[in-house]
């Protein structure tokens, strides 16, 4: 008899690591013991995540405007289409794609690779073990106030995130006379459609589940010592990217089709 082929082996595995993945959710989102010990750990959460991350949010922020003002500013120059279109260019790019998406990628590498450290850290010097022995339900006391935080402060970040954005697209046009305020306002008030900021929360929402979920998987299952550590850290990040990046182009298809 043929044995099992390389294709099928990874189908397996790919089946394996999603059932445990769901199993693991199940468990995560069980109803909690004591619901004073996982408030605090879900307002520690929203610290780590939300103050922790804005000076890298607000940095990335202002250069993603920016450099779509310069972009688009250089490939409008010549055209018949009026400048002031940079305005309305850079908040719906701002909106749509560059505050959600961007933002999201940047902390799954950041946040993504904290989480599956910390859970990865206790997984090998046995804290879960022994918390498991006494009776606490580890994968809702780990991972549930991470979720329910990152839910939360992410798409304030991401509001903030579009904010910044549209202010670094203002700061490399309008002191540089490529535009005016005047046109750079008008532009920013041009054909704005309401559903576009809807779709900015709704990827953030689930942006924000992803990479917390992958991460809190990766380093929950964790084996071995230091080097296997760095790995799940490592795919925490990648795995979370690559997701990102797919339910990104889910949603656009189904949002905006």
């Amino acid at each position: 008899m043929a044995g099992p082929t390389g294709h099928n082996l990874m189908n397996f595995n790919l089946l394996y690591h999603f059932g445990r993945y769901l199993i693991l959710l199940r468990q995560a989102f069980s109803r909690p013991e004591n619901h004073s010990m996982y408030w605090k750990e879900t307002l520690r959460q929203m610290e780590d995540i939300g103050i922790g991350s804005l000076v890298i949010v607000a940095l990335i922020s202002v250069f993603m405007g920016a450099v779509a003002a310069v972009q688009f500013s250089y490939q409008l120059d010549g055209t018949l289409v009026p400048t002031w279109y940079i305005g309305y260019i850079v908040r719906d790019l701002a909106i749509i794609e560059s505050a959600p998406t961007i933002t999201c990628l940047v902390l799954a590498g950041k946040v993504g690779s904290n989480m599956a450290a910390e859970i990865g850290t206790m997984r090998q010097k046995e804290h879960i073990d022994a918390m498991e022995i006494m009776g606490v339900n580890t994968a809702a006391y780990l991972i549930l106030p991470k979720i329910i935080a990152a839910i939360f402060v992410i798409p304030l970040l991401v509001t903030l995130s579009a904010y910044i954005a549209i202010i670094g697209g203002y700061l490399a046009t309008v002191p540089t006379g490529t535009l005016s305020q005047d046109d750079y306002a008008r532009g920013l008030r041009a054909f704005f459609q309401p559903y576009n900021v809807n779709l900015m929360y709704i990827k953030s929402v689930v942006f924000a589940f992803i990479l917390t979920t992958v991460p809190c998987f990766q380093g929950y299952f964790v084996k071995g010592g230091n080097i296997e550590l760095g790995k799940a850290s490592t795919n925490a990040v990648v795995f979370s990217n690559i997701l990102i990046l797919l339910f990104d182009y889910l949603l656009a298809v189904l949002l905006t089709g």
